[in-house]
């Protein structure tokens, strides 16, 4: 239950909030009224739609994350140190990082636990590199497991057939954990209806502009909306490079399936439609490599949409009417939101400011909606900076996020959605690794 303490704290950011929409609104007034133009009244009342959608949806993003930082796990649940974890670390061709990745589950602060390498058909070296790892180090014993190519999925599957342990951890073989990971993820599981936390993935490489616009998106694009779903126990998308689970619950559920591209957002929605509570646990850090190029950059989010959407389609009963709990029907109803109805409420918004500029004589008007729009989104930067102690120097690349990057990757989801639509066929697009970055890899607040 929110209490009216927990209430409080939220009452600052929803007042800038609102202060920011009424200034909007304000702007609308005024130039609607003035403007002689059918046109220009008409793209003026999408942008204020466009604007108060956008308001609203930091609103309730900001109010419920922050509630979920002040207080992230409740004060009965007690730290368990009791039960054995196996970790599943499915690889293909990935030969550059697997040892580093080993290596970092070496390092994890917990009594027991099993890591299960996985090769699925791999065609480099990465079976000779990760078994000279393999055997007993301390609290942890590493296997490697060789079998023919048939995608992540798969993979994650025969790891489950073969795991020992009450509990499971997934991850990318990209991906480097956080020592205390398993401490900070484990906690939840006192509570009888968890079946699954979420983990709080970052970008290493942080090299380029790119890569540290990704950074920031991971920040404040995808663990914004975790957190916030996390307050309310419904994260709707366990990411791939850190997802720990009840092995009793994959099972139960049958597994990963394999006829989706995103078999993460497909396996959680599985555990949601079984009656299983999600959290989200920001300390379980797994560091990742992000795409270092834009070519490589728009096929992985064209492949994450074609997935998303492919796992939603297979359970539009679901979508249509609430299954159980409402809160896990609207949180699905947010994936789709977040998949189809935004990107191209976002990019048709961008058109209408620069049409609006350019061509029917309101640039005025513009600017100053543009100003409100970086206030909201470098509040927002900062604000989620902030809770996750991250890199300050990230917070001013929020403006190039909101009109340059988040667009593009807008058009990209679009691309993907009528192709999905379309049953245009699509292949994996791995991404190929270099090893780069060294976590932490971050100046913290």
């Amino acid at each position: 239950m929110i209490t009216r303490r927990r209430l409080a704290h939220a009452a600052p950011i929803t007042i800038v909030l609102l202060v920011i929409a009424a200034g909007v609104v304000w702007l609308h007034a005024r130039f609607a009224i003035e403007a002689e133009s059918v046109v220009l009244r008409i793209g003026v009342t999408f942008l204020l739609a466009f604007l108060i959608l956008l308001v609203i949806r930091y609103v309730i993003l900001l109010w419920l994350s922050y509630l979920h930082h002040v207080d992230p796990t409740p004060s009965f649940l007690a730290p368990r140190s009791d039960a054995a974890v196996s970790i599943l670390v499915p690889a293909f061709n990935e030969g550059p990082v697997i040892e580093a990745a080993i290596g970092s589950l070496l390092e994890l602060d917990w009594p027991s636990f099993e890591i299960i390498v996985i090769d699925d058909g791999s065609t480099d070296d990465t079976y000779e590199r990760a078994c000279t790892l393999e055997g007993t180090h301390g609290a942890a014993t590493v296997r490697v497991i060789r079998k023919v190519n048939a995608g992540k999925a798969s993979a994650l599957n025969t790891g489950l057939a073969v795991a020992s342990s009450p509990f499971v951890l997934c991850m990318d073989a990209d991906s480097r954990l956080s020592r205390d990971t398993l401490r900070r993820a484990m906690r939840h599981f006192s509570d009888p209806r968890i079946g699954a936390v979420a983990g709080n993935v970052k970008v290493v490489n942080r090299g380029t502009l790119w890569t540290r616009l990704q950074a920031l998106e991971y920040i404040q694009g995808l663990n914004l909306p975790r957190r916030a779903q996390g307050f309310m126990r419904v994260v709707n998308i366990i990411p791939g490079p850190i997802g720990v689970f009840r092995r009793s619950v994959l099972t139960r559920v049958g597994g990963y399936d394999t006829d989706t591209f995103a078999e993460d957002a497909d396996v959680t929605i599985k555990i949601l439609g079984a009656g299983w509570q999600i959290v989200y646990e920001d300390g379980a850090i797994a560091w990742t490599e992000a795409p270092e190029t834009v070519h490589e950059l728009l096929k992985q989010r064209y492949r994450w949409t074609r997935g998303i959407l492919q796992a939603l389609r297979k359970r539009r009963d679901w979508l249509a009417r609430p299954r159980g709990d409402t809160a896990v029907w609207l949180s699905l109803q947010a994936l789709l939101f977040e998949a189809i109805v935004w990107p191209v409420v976002n990019v048709v918004g961008n058109l209408l400011f620069a049409v609006a500029a350019l061509s029917l004589g309101a640039a005025s008007m513009v600017m100053h909606w543009w100003l409100l729009l970086t206030m909201l989104d470098l509040a927002a930067a900062l604000h989620t900076v902030a809770m996750e102690e991250e890199d300050i120097t990230l917070v001013p690349l929020a403006i190039p996020y909101r009109f340059f990057f988040i667009t593009l990757i807008d058009v990209a989801k679009m691309f993907a959605t009528v192709e999905e639509f379309a049953h245009v066929r699509m292949t994996w697009g791995k991404l190929e690794r270099k090893g780069a970055g060294t976590a932490p890899f971050y100046r913290p607040l």
